[in-house]
Order: C-alpha cells, then sequence, then structure tokens
C-alpha cells in the first residue's frame, strides 16, 4: 500500500483519485507520519443475497432422496 502525505495528497488529489480507480490498490494518508485515512477503490455493494453465488455451487446428487442406508432415529 502506497502512503501519501495529506498536503501532497491535497495537491494530487484528482491524479491520486485517478491512480487509486486504475489500478484498484489501496492509498494510505498520513500526517505527520501517522496513517490518518484510507482511500480505496468503490466496490458495489449486491442489493440482495439471492443468487449471490450463482455458479459456485454444484449439487452433486439427489438432495431429497432416500439414502440408502438404514438407520433408526430413536438411538
Amino acid at each position: 500500500m502506497r502512503a501519501v502525505d495529506i498536503g501532497l495528497f491535497e495537491h494530487l488529489f484528482e491524479e491520486l483519485i485517478d491512480e487509486v480507480a486504475g489500478r484498484a490498490s489501496l492509498l494510505a494518508i498520513t500526517k505527520d507520519d501517522e496513517p490518518i485515512a484510507e482511500l480505496a477503490p468503490f466496490a458495489p455493494v449486491r442489493q440482495s443475497l439471492w443468487g449471490a453465488h450463482k455458479g459456485q455451487i454444484e449439487i452433486l446428487g439427489d438432495i431429497v432422496a432416500p439414502v440408502d442406508v438404514e438407520w433408526d432415529a430413536d438411538r
């Protein structure tokens, strides 16, 4: 992560914003060599969890059919 002093950040604001957005990297903003803020590229948030894992989960068998093994539920 790159760090830049707040004074330099004020002067190069637009260029630094473009740099962070273009490289998708973080930028630490410092004051007296202490980090005070972090600039990150925008990441849209999903509105709904419905379909969030589409294409990532695979069902390998019938999940509602009876199993081949006999078992006793009272045990």
